[in-house]
């Protein structure tokens, strides 16, 4: 049932049993404070790889950390709460380190799904798993191009 992100040790729970039935287990990650097109994407491709999709997101310290002061700007439970009412998306997991790096040796998915901004050497947790696969980078989408348009648009 969908209604809550899951913690490292339900998570595991979940995923010993969908292994014992012989799922195949992708994973993501990312920030995801605004949702778009891209990220839909990505996840409807990472979905189609295996038949359960972990997203795995930062937490509100740890988003900050990496993004700066001003972020998020939608909290971890309602970025969690938006990314579970996605319908490729079956489990959400927040992490409060700078990568899922922890997160991924203890889930160990088969498929690790990262944007093809990255290299394949820059991609956190790979040893991990059993396949990574790099989604191309859809030109024009990012958060931060969104924040910028609207700043532009909208004065500070």
């Amino acid at each position: 049932m969908k209604e809550r992100a899951l913690t490292l040790k339900e998570m595991k729970a979940e995923r010993d049993s969908l292994k014992k039935l012989g799922k195949k287990i992708v994973f993501t990650n990312g920030c995801f404070d605004l949702i778009h097109l891209g990220h839909i994407k990505l996840f409807k491709k990472a979905r189609s790889l295996g038949d359960a999709l972990i997203v795995a997101i930062n937490s509100d310290s740890s988003l900050q950390a990496l993004k700066g002061s001003k972020r998020p700007l939608v909290n971890q439970k309602d970025r969690a709460k938006l990314l579970l009412e996605l319908k490729p998306v079956d489990f959400v997991i927040v992490f409060s380190q700078p990568t899922p790096k922890e997160v991924l040796e203890v889930l160990r998915p088969d498929v690790l799904v990262k944007g093809g901004d990255y290299k394949l050497n820059e991609i956190v947790g790979r040893e991990f798993v059993k396949k990574v696969f790099r989604f191309p980078f859809l030109k024009g989408y990012s958060t931060t191009n969104l924040i910028n348009l609207i700043v532009e648009r909208y004065g500070k």
